[in-house]
């Protein structure tokens, strides 16, 4: 892991919040970066591809840039971005890190379902750890952490990543209950189908017929999500149609919402195998 600091000048000497922004190389990670600097915050890029960090650095005018290059499906790679956190200048941190698998359960690599594990839950809770103390101690500052739709129903064929989601949303429900009482806020964004390279990564195949639609970009879904947590929410589910189908799951038997999600995510499958 390396850490290093980019002095980017600014016309005039200013003092300026600072944002920790995980999963910052590219997609909801690097809007979130470009949008945060344009809205007066310096930024701490952490994620694992340190020439992608320097190109999203280099675009960030007029903030002061750290850069963080980290594995944080590692142990090691989380503490070096606790130990960032703990300086206790940190006023946002956006919870961005993770990733999907896609196809039959039994079939995919065990190893590589626990790194989805391991980055998806483990170090999203030891940053939230981290981050409440000293937001605590101020009394001020905000945690996003990056849902799902998917966070709302079982999801066969991506049924560890639809797991993984469902724990950040509930643990982000509950810590925005605690820390709202000592002035910190914390928000989840459970944004759906969304023009990054998840789906790729995941192994998604974005042709099917059942993800021809929908799709979101992601300047939007990042400017739904900082106005949410200006707010003081502690949901932002972007898109009408995104809101639509996360509320129809209250409505619906959990057999039927289940049996939904898996033709659309079988038939997926199917065509990438």
């Amino acid at each position: 892991m390396a850490t290093d600091t980019q002095k980017v000048p600014t016309s005039e000497k200013t003092t300026r919040p600072r944002a920790l922004v995980t999963g910052a190389s590219s997609g909801i990670g690097e809007e979130f970066a470009k949008q945060l600097a344009a809205n007066g915050y310096d930024i701490v890029l952490v994620a694992r591809r340190r020439d992608r960090l320097e190109r999203v650095g280099g675009e960030l005018t007029g903030a002061s840039v750290e850069i963080i290059e980290s594995d944080l499906s590692t142990q090691a790679g989380v503490d070096s971005v606790i130990a960032r956190i703990k300086r206790g200048d940190i006023n946002m941190l956006v919870n961005n890190a993770g990733f999907g698998t896609n196809g039959d359960f039994s079939d995919l690599p065990l190893d590589r379902e626990m790194q989805e594990i391991d980055l998806n839950v483990r170090a999203l809770t030891q940053l939230c750890h981290a981050a409440l103390a000293p937001m605590k101690a101020k009394h001020s500052g905000t945690i996003i952490n990056v849902g799902s739709t998917g966070s709302y129903q079982p999801v066969p064929y991506m049924a560890t990543y639809a797991a993984t989601k469902a724990y950040v949303l509930h643990l982000s429900e509950a810590l925005h209950e605690e820390a709202k009482s000592y002035g910190v806020n914390v928000s989840c964004l459970c944004p759906g189908l969304t023009k990054t390279e998840f789906h790729e990564v995941a192994g998604v195949n974005t042709k099917s017929a059942a993800l021809r639609s929908g799709w979101a970009t992601p300047a939007s879904v990042v400017k739904t999500a900082l106005g949410a947590a200006k707010s003081g929410s502690a949901i932002a589910v972007p898109g009408t149609m995104n809101k639509g189908m996360t509320s129809l799951n209250r409505f619906f038997p959990r057999f039927m919402v289940r049996k939904i999600a898996g033709a659309m995510f079988k038939k997926n499958a199917d065509q990438m195998h």
